[in-house]
């Protein structure tokens, strides 16, 4: 089945509602990474987070990233994510060993261990927009809503979650970001106090066979909630080789020189996607040509 983000609202348009399934999306990311079981899921959970809130850009040129950056041995992640969802994300260390915690599950937050989340918006304008918190958990939900209440001063409610299978492969990921407007009233702001607590996992439920509607019929299904849009996520890079050799014309003639004499090629690899591009001597001596 095709991963998909519903966009709805509920409680008479007081409630913003983005809701995803992305065993697709996580499944991809593993692959392409190699990931390890809590690589798998952090970086899983990021790249759903960041569909999610890509769904929210307003204008096609928008950017969002999220960075966290941390002293566990995860090291840190990086994802970017367009007004599509189209979203892309590396893990700095992503072959790490089995952590799991007291409850038996694998250990996000002590693979991530201290650290801050970074949430940059680029919107065209001169200066990019950003705002930074420190991890709160590490379980990467809990932090991004708490970047929510922090930054945007917007209340939030975010859950994310991925499992994985014993040969490393993703059995279900998924999430959900609900946000109160400012016009919400006390009887859904109660309803959701009283049901989010004991909300089952969303992982969970989708390894049930719940779909993403099912989830949110079981959340407001007396709440006036009304499906809005469906939205389609997908791993995507958009490096590639031609954008690759602008970056090393970048570089300048000179440095382009000393890399010919000294090493005779080069090789550029995208951390998103894990690919490398290699220029040979040849190539390289037509670029130092082209800028002689």
């Amino acid at each position: 089945m095709q991963d998909y983000i519903v966009r709805a609202t509920a409680g008479g348009g007081s409630v913003r509602i983005f809701a995803a399934n992305t065993k697709k999306l996580a499944s991809e990311a593993q692959k392409l990474h190699k990931t390890t079981p809590v690589a798998t899921a952090a970086l899983g959970r990021l790249l759903t987070a960041a569909a999610m809130m890509g769904a929210t850009l307003k204008n096609e040129t928008d950017i969002l990233t999220l960075d966290i950056r941390c002293g566990g041995p995860l090291g840190g992640m990086v994802v970017v994510a367009d007004h599509k969802s189209r979203v892309k994300g590396y893990v700095l260390n992503p072959h790490i060993e089995l952590m799991k915690n007291a409850a038996g599950k694998l250990d996000v937050g002590g693979a991530l261990g201290l650290g801050v989340l970074t949430v940059t918006r680029d919107m065209g304008l001169k200066e990019p927009v950003s705002g930074q918190v420190e991890l709160v958990t590490g379980e990467i939900a809990e932090d991004i809503t708490y970047y929510f209440a922090t930054s945007e001063q917007t209340p939030s409610s975010v859950a994310l979650g991925v499992l994985v299978d014993v040969d490393y492969s993703v059995k279900q990921s998924g999430g959900y970001m609900i946000q109160l407007m400012p016009d919400a009233k006390e009887e859904i702001i109660a309803h959701l106090e009283e049901i989010l607590p004991t909300f089952p996992p969303v992982s969970s439920l989708l390894e049930d066979g719940k779909t993403v509607e099912d989830i949110l019929q079981m959340m407001f299904g007396n709440h006036d909630l009304e499906v809005l849009e469906k939205i389609y996520p997908a791993f995507s890079c958009n490096c590639s080789r031609e954008k690759t050799k602008k970056a090393l014309i970048s570089i300048g003639l000179d440095e382009l020189e000393q890399i010919l004499a000294e090493d005779k090629g080069a090789t550029l690899h995208c951390h998103f996607c894990n690919t490398d591009y290699t220029f040979g001597e040849g190539d390289l001596q037509e670029l130092v040509s082209s800028l002689s």
